[in-house]
């Protein structure tokens, strides 16, 4: 069974090879953009000696400006709030059942945009995330109930890279993207026993709009 994360992850990819195959338009918009965006995530978490692994399907929402370099790249920063995490089957001599692990994020990527035309842009870049809180979800041999982790058991600052590619319809757009962690989540305690190394990936559809 195809995940949604896989398919956010083929779409970007394909829709990169149908942009870059087709001529730019000669003209790029070269004002500078603010707006407002929002949409689906889902996110996972590839940990080991695991039975089973879900994705976690949350939001992203928050505000970007774009900064013409030239008429055809851009440099866009970003400032979003969102939801990683995921659904984990564990078989533990002391614990069998499902764990959910939901982490938010204040989320800040910078990204280098390369236009083509006035309607499509390929965007790459780093992203820098803060973690504002976190729980657990678990259903399984001791019972079913939901728990702040302490944030000491995870590391606050969680970076990466991410890409992806945005279509205007005027000032409205359709973005897909996917964003890689580079820095493992668990830190200590509690979270790292049961993530390991693991890190943040998740794939992500918006819909937005341009202020200006």
């Amino acid at each position: 069974m195809q995940h949604p994360i896989h398919f956010v992850r083929a779409g970007v990819l394909l829709a990169l090879i149908s942009i870059m195959a087709r001529p730019a338009a000669v003209h790029a918009q070269s004002t500078a953009r603010f707006g407002i965006k929002g949409g689906l995530n889902a996110s996972t978490l590839f940990i080991d000696n695991v039975d089973n692994r879900r994705e976690r399907i949350g939001f992203h929402a928050g505000v970007f400006a774009q900064a013409p370099i030239t008429s055809f790249i851009a440099i866009q920063p970003e400032l979003l709030y969102t939801t990683k995490g995921a659904s984990a089957d564990y078989n533990l001599p002391l614990f069998r059942g499902k764990n959910t692990f939901q982490l938010n994020y204040a989320e800040l990527p910078l990204l280098l945009t390369f236009k083509l035309g006035n309607t499509a842009e390929l965007q790459a870049g780093p992203y820098a995330a803060y973690l504002l809180n976190a729980n657990i979800k678990t259903e399984g041999s001791f019972g079913s109930g939901t728990r702040d982790i302490n944030a000491d058991n995870f590391n606050r600052l969680d970076y990466g890279l991410a890409g992806g590619l945005n279509v205007y319809f005027g000032k409205a757009l359709i973005g897909l993207r996917y964003g890689q962690g580079l820095n493992r989540i668990a830190s200590d305690g509690i979270g790292r026993d049961l993530l390991g190394n693991t890190k943040n990936a998740v794939g992500m559809v918006s819909v937005g709009f341009s202020l200006n």
